[in-house]
């Protein structure tokens, strides 16, 4: 409110704050009698000055303008500001209206005075003096009083203003919520204007990407089906023209959701098969156009065989960069989906195909015809015309260093090695249209041998023992020599069958090969005569080493081989006392070991072995047959050489075998066909006849394994040639003997002595005939022991019981009365000293001269 006054009164009198200095403190009104007259002529011009000054104030419409005046802190600060303001315009007001009126009133006084006539105009005259004193006497106050209005009248009129302003504020206030309402409005549909609007433009811009997507298909058409599109196939454009047709295969199949992305894909995929053709043309065509170049000029003359390979090589070389890439496009795209079916080719995988078919189908006819020609060269020369080794040892390493320059040139027209090894086995042909033919027409195994060593040993590398990886930048030779390498081996195994069959399976022996024991003595004797010593007989013998040393290591007896050759030891000496199958069994595994597979080789090693074996039984009937001899010159010679043969085959790593199991239902369905031809079928009788009667299906092995079996035979050897010595000894006193009436058991233990006695003579003489080792030979001679005190034992027991159940008082152990006899261990003891079997001593160190138990088992 004192704002609004302030504002005013600066407004009314502008200079007025400016120029008054600071109003003194409020003092005392004087007294009226002690103010002059000027003051109250003063204070009536005052009143006009603010009379006038009320009307110029009331006369205004509104408030006053607003001025930067200091705004009144109190009420009397505010009387003051009023005062000063005033004070200042009413002074020389005041003096003015003071001057005047004392001037009138003494103008009165004395016009008064001059009209006074009598007591009657006197008293009027003193009354409107009197009146005229009072009035001057209240003049101030009455000033005030008016003072005092104007400021009701100007504090009313700010308060009706100040109610209208307040007025005007409310309804400011109101307006401003209803515009901050409004604003609030509009400014959240702005928000959503600006949403929507980027949410169109999103999707204008979505639309933008999806569309680019389709309307690439009218340019690319147009290009691609421009005349002389080729032109353009190896500049960067069309690689990225390529790149954009991936791209939009690539969203077609992502949204297949789309109304027309099917009909988009499958013409965007005919225009990337049209692109992917112009590249195949062009490189066709580039191919062509080097080819027939390099065959013009080397049909124009005669070349060397420099000049020959810079048109071969050098020519093609150049420009293979550009052509790689352009290849490599394909070969991108050659690639099978993630869903494809096993086995099943890539889409684009025929366009690269015939790629590599039409260079390999150029670069044949340029280099195949050379080769051929080269190859024929090497089979009519005089040093390899008639060996097969020799031809195969040149002709494969000319091959060979035409296969490596083709794959360095393979390599820089394409990245890969697809179809490289392919085009490489049509180059190998000529070598194996000569290289065939001699392999299936060779006869001798020694030459299948060394040709099946020279192909694994300089061609071959072994993956167990090559830790490293094959150099991607070399060719891999074996791949391409291994189709000769199988041909070899299978002509290598076929020979060995050959061999198996005819000199094994069938071989008929001669007389002198079967005559044991003579053929023993001469071995025996050729033995003696090369180390220089006399020939002993007897048990003394067997303490000196054995004049033919049996070979711990596969043997290889070839034609040539020197009697103290590679062995270190005589091998004729050796192989002299081996029946003629087991030295070919043997030379036959010792050949084919490690140069055919392990599976093959096992399967031929226990045939051979089964062979070999079935040979050994049937020269032993021959040896058994022979004048002179008994079973036991047989048996011995059998287990000699099985002996031998086991030895041997432990070196050769032959794997066990599983033995072929099958059922025989033949029985089983020919009895049913029978019994449903006669009605039978459901008879109980012929029922029982099928499941009692040896009509359910019968399990057939094929083949045993051939160490089992061997080892089986030879179990079977020993105790038949143990069991016949002991039962020689023992007859006096078998079941047979000891049923006879009147048998003497003292008498006969006395026959069985001397039977003793004589037969291990006999025993050890036969060993020694066909046996060196001594370990051996002690160990079948305990055998005999051991069998001699079984029977001896089955013959106590029965001669105990007999007399037990005749009441018979039996004698202590010992010796016995001389007309009883000898208890078990009293024999034993006897046949200790009578049999003699010494220590066999330690084991040699390799271990393999492993002895026979005493029971016979190996």
């Amino acid at each position: 409110m004192y704002d609004d006054a302030s504002y005013y009164y600066d407004a009314v009198h502008p200079n007025a704050a400016g120029s008054q200095e600071k109003p003194e403190k409020h003092k005392r009104k004087q007294s009226l009698l002690e103010k002059p007259n000027e003051e109250f002529q003063a204070d009536a011009r005052r009143i006009e000055d603010q009379g006038a000054t009320a009307g110029l104030t009331t006369g205004s419409s509104g408030p006053p303008k607003a001025t930067l005046a200091r705004r009144a802190q109190s009420y009397s600060d505010f009387h003051d500001a009023v005062k000063a303001v005033l004070g200042e315009n009413a002074i020389g007001v005041d003096k003015a209206k003071k001057k005047g009126r004392r001037s009138k009133t003494e103008d009165d006084v004395h016009s008064n005075q001059e009209h006074i006539e009598d007591d009657l105009d006197f008293a009027n005259w003193y009354n409107e003096l009197e009146h005229e004193l009072l009035d001057s006497t209240n003049d101030e106050y009455i000033s005030y009083q008016k003072q005092l209005e104007l400021s009701q009248s100007h504090l009313d009129s700010l308060l009706s203003d100040t109610s209208s302003t307040l007025d005007l504020l409310a309804s400011l206030t109101t307006s401003f919520k209803e515009v901050d309402s409004q604003t609030t409005v509009f400014q959240k549909q702005c928000e959503g204007l600006l949403n929507e609007q980027k949410r169109i433009e999103g999707l204008a811009e979505s639309l933008d990407s999806n569309l680019k997507y389709y309307n690439y298909l009218e340019p690319v058409t147009r290009r691609l089906n421009a005349p002389g599109a080729g032109n353009f196939v190896r500049s960067k454009e069309f690689s990225e023209m390529l790149a954009r047709l991936d791209d939009c295969l690539e969203y077609m199949a992502a949204h297949p959701n789309h109304s027309e992305s099917a009909t988009y894909k499958s013409r965007y995929r005919l225009l990337m098969t049209r692109g992917l053709t112009l590249i195949r043309v062009n490189f066709v065509g580039a191919l062509r156009d080097i080819a027939s170049d390099v065959s013009r000029r080397i049909a124009d003359k005669q070349l060397n065989d420099t000049t020959m390979s810079a048109l071969l090589y050098a020519k093609f070389r150049f420009g293979a960069s550009e052509l790689k890439e352009v290849a490599q496009e394909i070969r991108k795209r050659a690639i099978r989906s993630a869903g494809a079916e096993p086995g099943a080719e890539a889409e684009y995988q025929s366009l690269m195909n015939e790629l590599y078919t039409s260079y390999s189908a150029t670069r044949g006819k340029l280099v195949i015809p050379l080769a051929r020609k080269k190859i024929a060269d090497i089979a009519g020369a005089p040093s390899t015309s008639k060996d097969l080794v020799s031809f195969a040892r040149s002709s494969i390493g000319y091959i060979r260093g035409i296969c490596s320059d083709e794959h360095e040139l393979w390599r820089e027209w394409f990245e890969g090695e697809d179809g490289l090894y392919d085009f490489l086995e049509s180059v190998c042909e000529p070598l194996y249209d000569h290289l065939r033919p001699r392999i299936i027409h060779e006869i001798q195994i020694l030459k299948l041998c060394e040709l099946c060593t020279l192909l694994q040993t300089r061609y071959l590398h072994d993956q167990d023992e090559d830790l490293e990886p094959m150099d991607t930048n070399q060719v891999d030779f074996s791949l391409l020599i291994r189709e000769a390498l199988e041909e070899a081996q299978t002509r290598l195994v076929f020979r060995a069958q050959a061999i198996l069959r005819d000199e094994i399976e069938r071989y008929k022996p001669k007389k002198e090969e079967v005559d044991y024991p003579a053929r023993n003595r001469q071995v025996l004797l050729s033995g003696t005569k090369s180390k220089g010593t006399p020939a002993t007989s007897g048990r003394k013998e067997s303490i000196a080493e054995p004049t033919t040393p049996m070979p711990k290591t596969p043997l290889v007896v070839e034609e040539g081989d020197s009697p103290n050759g590679r062995w270190g030891f005589d091998t004729e000496a050796a192989f002299q006392g081996w029946y003629p199958t087991l030295r070919k069994a043997i030379w036959l595994l010792s050949r084919i070991y490690r140069l055919v597979n392990s599976t093959v080789f096992d399967d031929l090693a226990h045939n051979i072995v089964h062979q070999t074996t079935q040979s050994l039984r049937s020269a032993a009937n021959l040896v058994t047959q022979k004048s002179g001899n008994t079973a036991a010159d047989g048996r011995l010679f059998l287990i000699k050489h099985l002996l031998i043969l086991k030895q041997q085959i432990v070196a050769f790593d032959i794997e066990y075998v599983t033995p072929e199991i099958s059922f025989d239902f033949s029985s089983v369905t020919n009895t049913f066909w029978e019994l449903r031809e006669r009605g039978g079928l459901f008879d109980p009788r012929n029922l029982w006849r099928i499941m009692g009667g040896g009509l359910l299906p019968k399990v057939v092995e094929n083949m045993l394994d051939a160490k089992v079996e061997l080892d089986g035979s030879l179990r079977t050897v020993i105790n038949d040639f143990t069991g016949d010595y002991a039962s020689r000894i023992t007859k006096p006193v078998d079941a047979s003997a000891t049923a006879k009436r009147g048998f003497d058991a003292a008498q006969a233990v006395n026959v069985v002595q001397k039977m003793a006695e004589k037969e291990v003579q006999v025993l050890r003489t036969k060993l020694d005939e066909y046996l060196d080792d001594i370990r051996t030979k002690e160990t079948l001679v305990a055998a005999v022991q051991d069998q001699v005190i079984q029977n001896y034992e089955t013959f106590y027991d029965m001669y105990t019981a007999e007399k037990r159940q005749k009441g018979k008082p039996m004698s202590k152990k010992g010796k016995g009365r001389d007309d009883e006899a000898w208890d078990p261990d009293m024999f034993s003891e006897w046949a200790g000293g009578v049999f003699k079997v010494r220590g066999m001593g330690p084991l040699d160190d390799d271990g393999d001269s492993r002895s026979l138990s005493r029971n016979g088992s190996m």
